[in-house]
């Protein structure tokens, strides 16, 4: 499976410092945003990766990430010159999808659950989202539930949502979505809408929407009041409870993208940080 992370747009919301700089590589805590992202498509065992982004992004995210050997990893990168929705991530990366299946996440999301949940279903067949229940759904797309919670409808931005479950960044398809999203036609905003996307998948009736369990977490850090509230959140994890939230290094080596050796040799070229010390503390 390949997976994207769409790391572009203009990140007004966190003006002014996006003005000079993509959000994505702002600090959460200690680390930028992308790296929770990455990490989040590490484990679910996905090494080929694709960041699309602008210039000022790209520049950074290739000197950061380099073409992830190291890592045990394929990482390439793709510039969007300009934000044209969700969906036209799967065009601009159809050749880097080719034949497979591919899940995308949106580098401005965090996730943090249960080893269970970074289990995906194989093969993928159609496409599987993921809720979460929050108290102003009216920011997302929302899930509309029958009585035995299968999904019925997704609105994006309803001004009545019809629950609370918004649909969270991140996305898992088959291979159709390329052609799908092809086939879209820009909403009012001019926007090839991943929510289009889902809701021809609903019609075809082979989209899975899985409510996030109990004790999960999902924050779109994408304003400066869920920006703060994710940073506490990390901070919060990490210091009572001696893990490392989105180091990509512990997760190679616990999917086997590298060994112990290879973990050693990247730590070494670690300069004195925090960042080192967690990642030390853990395995050494």
């Amino acid at each position: 499976m390949k997976g994207i992370i769409l790391a572009g747009g203009s990140g007004t919301r966190l003006y002014p410092t996006t003005k000079v700089a993509s959000k994505q590589l702002l600090m959460l805590y200690d680390k930028p945003m992308i790296y929770y992202s990455l990490s989040s498509l590490l484990k679910f065992g996905i090494n080929e990766i694709c960041i699309i982004s602008n210039d000022i992004g790209l520049k950074f995210f290739r000197k950061l990430f380099g073409d992830g050997k190291k890592y045990g990893c394929s990482f390439e990168y793709i510039h969007q010159e300009k934000s044209n929705g969700i969906a036209e991530a799967f065009i601009l990366a159809e050749d880097f999808i080719a034949d497979d299946p591919v899940c995308l996440i949106l580098g401005d999301n965090f996730f943090h659950a249960s080893n269970q949940f970074f289990k995906v279903d194989e093969p993928i067949v159609g496409g599987t989202v993921f809720a979460y229940r929050v108290e102003d759904p009216e920011r997302y797309g929302v899930v509309e539930f029958d009585k035995n919670k299968m999904a019925l409808s997704i609105e994006e931005k309803p001004k009545k949502p019809k629950s609370n479950h918004a649909v969270t960044g991140l996305y898992f398809y088959d291979n159709d979505v390329v052609d799908i999203s092809k086939n879209l036609k820009p909403s009012a905003r001019g926007e090839l809408e991943i929510t289009d996307v889902n809701n021809e998948y609903l019609k075809r009736g082979t989209l899975k929407v899985k409510v996030m369990p109990n004790g999960s977490a999902w924050l779109d850090a994408g304003t400066a009041e869920s920006f703060f509230d994710t940073s506490s959140y990390i901070r919060t994890i990490q210091r009572r409870q001696g893990v490392c939230i989105g180091c990509m290094e512990s997760i190679c080596l616990e999917k086997g993208f590298i060994d112990v050796q290879q973990f050693d040799r990247l730590l070494r070229r670690i300069p004195k940080s925090s960042y080192k010390d967690a990642l030390r503390g853990k395995f050494l």
